[in-house]
């Protein structure tokens, strides 16, 4: 096998040092996520600039309704990236051909559902939300236009989810960099040649992610020495259909449960008005990029973690736990400071409003401490997540986000209403946000050191 043949095959994390390999499979990780964090900037920048600060907050104003509505894919793609590290680890040939043609399937299903259901609920949340008026018809173009075009985006995270859990991080990687670059040629043919507002940028995007579920379809078809991508695999075969929602049924609660707090958090970002929704959009922007890390650790450990349980090796999992973890907080740690530092110069990027600029900043440094909890949250979760057990984070994030962020939210504008702020003060989104992480991350790490998740692989259940 010549040197770019072992760059793109799948990598056996159950040997070699735990730490090397964890980082060694989160550096294209978190390269991909930057790619993916651009969709969203590139078109942010480019609305902000060519439509203007309005469109900047419609853009943002409907992100937690998509997310709402992507729940299900969330659920496949967890569910089939635990199952299928477990079974890649433990060599069952037969099963991980099963789950990958049962997922390829059940996504199909689900895009139908989106497509059909996503258009006919957009405007009612919409409107439920609050969102201003001046904006509310661009946010319903943006969000039917990435519902109807749904089947790109969906395929893209179901199967890059099947890619990283054999341990291929880097096709994922590349196929995405290929799209975000479309998307960003795209973005700017369409908005700003042809004047197409934010409509255009919801079209460039649906079209980018359909070619990144093209090429992952045909990575996979070619992958025949680890599994069988065949037709009579891509029946809905009951065992593995229902073990993936049952692992993956968690996690997409858990996006659900995030979703719906965004919502009812975003009702009370749109009483703030269209200035503090555009700062709150840049800064989620910005915030995208400092979780990176966290994420792509996550998604690393939890790749770890069920190709180690599938080879039944606790030890090593727990050797990685650790210094994954470690390496995490200290990579998220750097991206911060650093973001502290030119944070300003980056939010200037997305609009020439001074006084947006200044409040989005304002915001950040409230965030900025959090980021290195989210690194024990993420690592921690994704151990016990590759291990089967994805209930215990479902609670942390019912707890975190239902139980904490939303009281926190609500409580502080209540008690900080005055002539001046008569919906209270502002600060309150952020100061919520930064609350539900510390404590997430301390519970998170009392239920890992708990040990509960060992008991959850799937060869043992």
């Amino acid at each position: 096998m010549t040197g770019l043949q072992k760059l793109f095959a799948p990598i056996d994390m159950t040997a070699g040092t735990p730490g090397k390999q964890i980082v060694a499979f989160a550096v294209p990780m978190l390269i991909g996520n930057i790619a993916q964090q651009l969709y969203n900037t590139v078109d942010s920048i480019i609305v902000g600039r060519y439509v203007g600060d309005n469109a900047l907050a419609a853009v943002g104003s409907a992100a937690p309704i998509l997310n709402l509505l992507l729940v299900l894919f969330v659920g496949i793609s967890v569910g089939a990236g635990i199952m299928v590290s477990q079974y890649f680890g433990a060599k069952e040939r037969e099963a991980l051909s099963g789950t990958i043609g049962s997922c390829v399937t059940l996504t199909a299903i689900s895009s139908l559902i989106i497509m059909i259901v996503g258009p006919l609920l957009s405007r009612p949340l919409l409107e439920l939300l609050g969102t201003p008026e001046s904006i509310l018809g661009w946010c319903e173009s943006y969000l039917n236009i990435i519902f109807i075009g749904i089947v790109g985006l969906s395929y893209y995270n179901i199967l890059s989810g099947v890619l990283r859990g054999l341990g291929d991080s880097v096709s994922a990687l590349v196929y995405l960099l290929i799209s975000t670059v479309i998307n960003i040629v795209l973005d700017i043919v369409f908005v700003a040649n042809f004047q197409m507002g934010v409509a255009g940028v919801a079209l460039a995007t649906a079209i980018a992610q359909a070619i990144s579920a093209v090429l992952c379809f045909v990575k996979l078809m070619r992958m025949s020495d680890i599994f069988d991508f065949k037709k009579e695999y891509l029946k809905l075969h009951k065992k593995y259909a229902l073990m993936t929602i049952r692992l993956g049924l968690p996690s997409g609660l858990t996006q659900a449960i995030f979703s719906m707090a965004m919502i009812v958090v975003q009702s009370l970002t749109n009483s703030f008005g269209e200035l503090f929704i555009a700062a709150n959009v840049i800064v989620m922007r910005v915030d995208g990029f400092a979780m990176m890390p966290n994420f792509s650790f996550g998604t690393a450990m939890t790749t770890f973690a069920g190709q180690n349980v599938g080879a039944k090796e606790y030890k090593r999992v727990e050797q990685g736990a650790k210094q994954g973890t470690f390496i995490a907080m200290g990579v998220s740690a750097s991206i911060t400071v650093l973001i502290l530092i030119f944070g300003k110069h980056l939010m200037g990027i997305f609009t020439e409003t001074e006084s947006l600029v200044d409040m989005s900043m304002r915001m950040m440094r409230i965030l900025a401490v959090g980021y290195v909890a989210m690194a024990v949250t993420q690592s921690l979760s994704g151990v016990m997540r590759g291990a089967g057990d994805t209930m215990t984070p479902m609670w942390i994030s019912l707890a975190t986000t239902v139980a904490i962020r939303v009281p926190v939210a609500y409580g502080i504008a209540y008690l900080t209403r005055s002539e001046q702020y008569p919906n209270g003060r502002s600060e309150c989104v952020f100061v919520s946000l930064l609350v539900s992480w510390m404590l997430g991350a301390f519970i998170t790490f009392i239920c890992y050191r708990w040990g509960k998740w060992k008991e959850k692989a799937i060869g043992g259940s």
